[in-house]
């Protein structure tokens, strides 16, 4: 693992405000004797404490867009800062290191462990990071969603919202400073989906976290404060939202 100090040589000056930074990256692929273009020359800033919503059609780069946001890839070329740390350079085991320590992940398909009950489900990120009073925190976390008497059942013991509110849980329990989600409603159904974007963004004001949402669902991207467009592989808008005009 590396040294503190490794981190701090790669850490600049950030703009007033933004926690996450995208300078002209484009994101290429090697597909037989062809190279396939998946993002071209995409940048934008995101200020601290904001909810952005990332929608396109299927193919749009979407998701691409959001794992080179979160170092879980790396462009081709352009740069991503995060917090002030430019991760085009860095090794896994560094980019997984800032992962840990900054974000947090809400995904469509849940990603709980299968063998794990819901509490433990969210006690393993506080493990790894060799937290204190996990057990503790993690049930606060899951009365907060609404678990408090399902705490011991496994994944394949609760409905697909209930998974949903175990991943939130489990996201929101390192505090991060910034936390993805990819279509974190597209495997519910109306009624369920609106119960969670609402748990999502009232544990999100709680907290102060960054918000990045990937969505199709236009009624969620109109709920955060701007909407991103893509399309191509390109942005096509960037714009505010009415909820940014009145949250102000």
């Amino acid at each position: 693992m590396p040294k503190a100090c490794n981190l701090k040589r790669i850490v600049i000056n950030k703009m007033a405000n933004s926690i996450l930074e995208v300078n002209n990256i484009t994101r290429s692929y090697k597909s037989g004797n062809r190279e396939l273009t998946v993002l071209q020359d995409i940048s934008f800033s995101v200020e601290e404490g904001s909810i952005v919503s990332i929608v396109g059609p299927s193919g749009s780069g979407k998701t691409t867009l959001l794992g080179l946001c979160a170092g879980l890839d790396r462009s081709t070329s352009g740069s991503v800062i995060l917090n002030g740390i430019q991760l085009d350079h860095l090794g896994e085991d560094e980019r997984a290191r800032i992962r840990n320590r900054y974000l947090g992940f809400i995904f469509q398909n849940f990603q709980l462990m299968p063998t794990l009950t819901a509490l433990e489900n969210v006690m393993v990120p506080l493990e790894l990071r060799n937290e204190k009073n996990i057990r503790d925190r993690a049930m606060t976390l899951l009365e907060k969603v609404g678990l408090s008497e399902r705490i011991h059942h496994y994944p394949v013991q609760l409905s697909g919202g209930e998974q949903q509110r175990v991943s939130i849980a489990r996201a929101f329990s390192t505090h991060p400073k910034i936390l993805f989600a990819d279509e974190p409603t597209g495997n519910l159904d109306d009624e369920t989906s609106d119960r969670i974007v609402q748990l999502l963004f009232d544990l999100n004001k709680e907290a102060g976290t960054t918000l990045i949402i990937v969505t199709h669902n236009p009624e969620l991207a109109e709920s955060t404060h701007r909407i991103i467009k893509l399309k191509g592989g390109h942005i096509i808008s960037d714009e505010p939202t009415r909820n940014a005009v009145l949250s102000a």
